[in-house]
């Protein structure tokens, strides 16, 4: 149940009117790394979370809702941005005062331009925000990311912030406006908050590596391919053991000869680890039935209701009067049948 109260999480003020950064900034109202999309992607996330993990639920509801409150406040920047336009479109008598936008601010040509990269902003929407990114690309649900498994879509969810973040510091680039920039801070540094708690709650799902439930292969697991001819170079991601399964990294010199000599790698063999493929099995069972049961207990056959109400005295008195009547009704009923 929302509750939506009309005063702003963050106190978002703009210093003066800025159509052109408006048209930048409807890339976190509406765009692919914005915040309709980080709402609505933890949002579809939660539902399948609720019985398995009703604490993970409750963050991820949290979280989007969260995000609902900054796509508000990133709207009223963008309409502050765009004060008066919406009154200069409205005057039909004088068709070039809105070609030279707040006093000379943008002239004619880059009035035009801003048409072209992003017509629907100002001939559709009058000086207000609509669902689209800074070209004017619709909104689209093809940008939410929900797989149904708590280890990939966190991972996910860190993606997702990470991406939101950088682009508010893009952002802050293009203007001068302190009070924007205070509110941009706001939002990049929320970004960050949210980062870390998804990572936390990743790390209260064990074991969670590698996301989903089954198991890499140990023949390919850790071999490191150079596909590159030219100056190599070594780190972390080829020699020395890998950070989650703590394997020997095998660098292959020379791919083209490695996949020939075993059949395209049909012929691999295990190196550079102690898993073996009889473990990886057992693994993959333990671990399925495990998430499966987790799942199973979770989850209420036949009648199933979504919340428990808490009520309030009265209510609580109301109910019990309701049932009473309801309890005579039925007997009265059951006589009448006799």
């Amino acid at each position: 149940m929302f509750y939506h109260v009309k005063d702003l999480q963050f106190n978002a003020r703009v210093s003066k009117p800025d159509p052109r950064f408006a048209n930048l900034l409807l890339q976190q109202f509406g765009g692919p790394n914005g915040e309709l999309k980080a709402a609505m992607q933890y949002f579809i996330q939660a539902f399948g979370a609720k019985e398995p993990y009703p604490d993970k639920y409750d963050m991820l509801m949290d979280i989007a809702t969260e995000e609902f409150s900054h796509l508000e406040i990133v709207g009223a920047t963008i309409q502050m941005l765009l004060s008066g336009v919406n009154g200069k479109l409205k005057d039909a008598a004088d068709e070039s005062e809105i070609m030279q936008i707040m006093g000379g601010k943008a002239a004619k040509e880059n009035v035009i331009h801003e048409a072209m990269s992003n017509p629907h902003f100002l001939l559709e929407s009058a000086g207000g925000p609509i669902l689209t990114d800074s070209r004017g690309i619709p909104w689209s649900g093809t940008y939410v990311n929900a797989n149904g498994d708590l280890t990939v879509d966190l991972r996910s969810n860190m993606g997702a912030e990470s991406r939101a973040k950088i682009v508010y510091e893009y952002l802050m680039k293009f203007t001068d406006d302190p009070y924007v920039k205070e509110t941009l801070k706001f939002l990049m540094t929320r970004e960050v908050a949210h980062f870390q708690m998804f990572e936390a709650a990743l790390e209260t799902i064990q074991p969670n590596f590698p996301p989903g439930v089954l198991q890499a292969d140990p023949r390919h697991s850790n071999t490191y391919f150079n596909m590159s001819t030219g100056a190599g170079f070594k780190g972390p991601w080829n020699e020395g053991e890998s950070s989650k399964l703590g394997e020997t990294w095998q660098f292959i010199e020379d791919p083209i000869a490695h996949v020939e000599a075993t059949n395209g790698l049909i012929d691999q063999e295990i190196a550079g680890t102690d898993r073996t493929e009889a473990l990886i099995a057992k693994i993959n069972k333990d671990l399925s039935e495990e998430r499966s049961q987790e799942v199973k207990e979770a989850t209420t056959e036949g009648e199933n209701q979504w919340s428990e109400y808490a009520l309030s005295g009265d209510a609580k008195e109301n109910s019990k009067s309701s049932g009473t009547r309801e309890r005579r009704q039925r007997t009265a009923t059951k006589r009448g049948k006799k």
